[in-house]
């Protein structure tokens, strides 16, 4: 069995609004996401995490479980298993989140095995927030960051404050990815390519900016120059900068599109991507086509496709 990509993060249940005003359970949390997405596709996983001792846990670990996690890093916590509400103005949902659970100890030896590790969302924003740094400075793996950002937490912790661990975070990621609404939320004043453009300046190698339906940007590392300063007029870079469009297809809800396009790119990683301009773009068509599968399905984690339920190219 080869080392397992390591996903770190908060998995609950998403009540996900309905058209009689009810509520659904759905199993959720985005790395819960990442890490069923990337088994799912074929790629071992483990997902480090806290599970509540509800009778929701239970359906947890059973979807877990089902899409082939490890839950050899999965922590019984005595509580109940956090919420996100989701409710809907058309396809796109809007959280808000109620509880959290503490977080299980790192295995710095499965971390280090490990070709891909994963963090972000509201988790670096929790107790979580240690653990991440511990496995971000582990040598080997490499590092894939999305920061997943939700309104609500800035107002409670401030912009500046989560702006601040989004940039310490994208400084050594091997890739970056953001939405934009994420790159919106950080950095208002700028598009969010000149956003990818300054985080790429930090140290990030790759970034990727999801675009919902106008597709993604791709960011490859520059030739020359960076920028020096935060602003658009001063933001001046030979970055490779690559357009995508999004794969056609119909779109029931978005809830894990953007963590299906995480899952898909650790994917190709594990693999073994290479590091040319050429094989990023066709990992980021790949991970677009995941993206559209979702998309047509409603409910985030239990929509994700197996590889051979992945679109072929057109």
């Amino acid at each position: 069995m080869p080392p397992s990509a390591v996903v770190l993060g908060e998995a609950l249940i998403d009540l996900l609004e309905q058209p009689d005003g009810s509520f659904r359970p759905a199993v959720g949390g985005a790395p819960l996401n990442v890490a069923v997405g990337l088994a799912r596709l074929g790629t071992p996983t483990r997902l480090v995490t806290g599970v509540g001792t509800d009778p929701f846990a239970a359906t947890i670990l059973g979807l877990l479980s089902a899409s082939g996690v490890s839950l050899a890093s999965v922590a019984e916590v005595t509580g109940p298993s956090p919420l996100a509400v989701a409710s809907f103005q058309g396809a796109e949902p809007s959280f808000s989140f109620y509880g959290s659970l503490p977080v299980p100890a790192l295995d710095a030896a499965v971390v280090a095995a490990a070709p891909v590790v994963y963090c972000g969302s509201i988790a670096l924003l929790t107790p979580f927030l240690d653990v991440a740094r511990a496995a971000w400075a582990i040598p080997g793996p490499q590092r894939i960051f999305d920061p997943n950002l939700r309104p609500f937490l800035l107002a409670s912790s401030g912009v500046d404050r989560v702006r601040e661990i989004v940039e310490e975070f994208a400084a050594s990621a091997d890739v970056l990815k953001l939405s934009d609404a994420d790159a919106r939320l950080l950095y208002p004043h700028l598009s969010p390519v000149s956003t990818a453009l300054w985080l790429r300046s930090l140290g990030a190698r790759t970034v990727v900016v999801t675009l919902g339906a106008g597709g993604a940007v791709l960011l490859r590392p520059d030739r020359g120059a960076r920028p020096s300063a935060m602003a658009d007029s001063a933001i001046h870079s030979t970055d490779t900068v690559i357009g995508l469009r999004t794969h056609p297809g119909p779109v029931v809800d978005t809830t894990g599109c953007g963590d299906s396009v995480s899952a898909a790119l650790m994917h190709c990683l594990a693999s073994g991507l290479p590091d040319e301009d050429a094989a990023w773009i066709s990992a980021m068509q790949f991970a677009l086509r995941v993206a559209a599968y979702v998309a047509a399905r409603p409910g985030g984690a239990v929509a994700m496709p197996s590889l051979a339920e992945v679109p072929a190219p057109l």
